[in-house]
């Protein structure tokens, strides 16, 4: 059995979600059963782990936004430690660098930086920078850390705009490159090929993912190709969610919003370019997240208007997904991690 945490909206929604639960996932069957719902946490969007895996910490994306941390010694039973304001307001996306806690605050348009102490607990916020730059507002929807662990990389859907920042030992972020994107391309994750050469960033209003090219040692993206999300398909209404690629690199999955379906494709050229595949169905409308299971051989999609996590068959030598399986209902879901 695998312990997983889901993450659902509670503050909003056609019926709101319950907020934060725990649930069981049987690795014979694929079943995910709920187990437990922590009480009075709203709106929690995003996890990450601590580096031992001891600590979760979820943001609330609320206004003002929070990161509350939690004890997962039980992980079935998780237990506060405590919360703190980011100092922004719709905190959608977190991530650890080091000692630090990592924010990307959607309506504020800024990230945060939060020092972490030595027992998990958030501390005080040591940094904040707003975006600017693009010809609409700032939205920032992702922040993680590049693979060399040098550079702090974020992504804005409401600038079309990559950034990439330095971060100082006292966790102060320096700008040193905003890589402008097309004009309505709309930004939202991105995710690094394993080799570290390459990153692929999703357009949630253009449904396409562009490949870029990462120079770790200037910190320094380029743009290069450009592919639909939806092999030529254009629904009348579509915005991209969520993008992956599997543990080996050979393959990069989106969500596709609006048509429904995770599309999969091939990486070629040690990850310079990619080959579109197909779409599966996801089986529910609106496919926000999706995770892979710890054997790779499954993956989990939080269908946010459905109302459902449905986990599809996935074949590791050829990336291919099978039927969709529905295996538990959450309102307004929105994220499943596996411990």
């Amino acid at each position: 059995m695998s312990t997983v945490y889901i993450g659902s909206y509670t503050s909003w929604g056609n019926p709101p979600g319950p907020g934060f639960q725990v649930g069981t996932v049987d690795s014979a069957t694929g079943k995910l059963t709920i187990t437990n719902t922590v009480n009075g946490i709203a709106d929690p969007s995003w996890f990450v782990f601590s580096r031992d895996r001891k600590v979760l910490y979820t943001t609330i994306e609320s206004d003002p936004g929070k990161i509350t941390a939690f004890s997962i010694a039980d992980p079935q039973r998780p237990k506060v430690l405590n919360s703190a304001n980011v100092n922004g307001a719709a905190p959608t996306h977190a991530s650890i660098h080091g000692n630090y806690l990592l924010a990307a605050n959607y309506t504020s348009g800024s990230v945060s930086v939060l020092s972490l102490q030595a027992d998990g607990r958030v501390g005080a916020v040591t940094d904040v920078v707003t975006h600017t730059g693009g010809s609409r507002a700032a939205h920032a929807h992702q922040v993680v850390t590049d693979p060399s662990g040098r550079w702090i990389v974020a992504v804005d859907l409401g600038t079309d705009s990559v950034y990439v920042y330095g971060i100082s030992s006292t966790g102060k972020l320096k700008l040193n490159q905003q890589l402008a994107l097309p004009t309505g391309l709309g930004p939202r994750h991105l995710t690094f090929h394993p080799n570290g050469r390459y990153a692929y960033v999703l357009g949630e209003l253009r449904s396409e993912v562009t490949v870029l090219a990462w120079d770790s040692a200037a910190g320094k993206f380029t743009a290069g190709q450009v592919i639909s999300t939806l092999g030529g398909a254009t629904p009348p209404e579509n915005y991209p969610g969520e993008i992956q690629i599997s543990p080996d690199g050979r393959f990069v999955y989106a969500t596709n919003r609006g048509h429904e379906s995770l599309a999969q494709f091939t990486v070629c050229e040690s990850g310079k370019t990619l080959e579109f595949v197909s779409t599966t169905p996801t089986g529910g409308s609106w496919p926000r997240h999706f995770t892979f299971d710890p054997s790779g051989t499954r993956v989990y999609v939080s269908n946010q208007r459905a109302g459902t996590i449905n986990w599809l068959p996935r074949d590791p030598a050829t990336g291919k997904l099978g039927a969709s399986v529905v295996t538990a209902k959450v309102g307004n879901v929105g994220i499943v991690s596996f411990k």
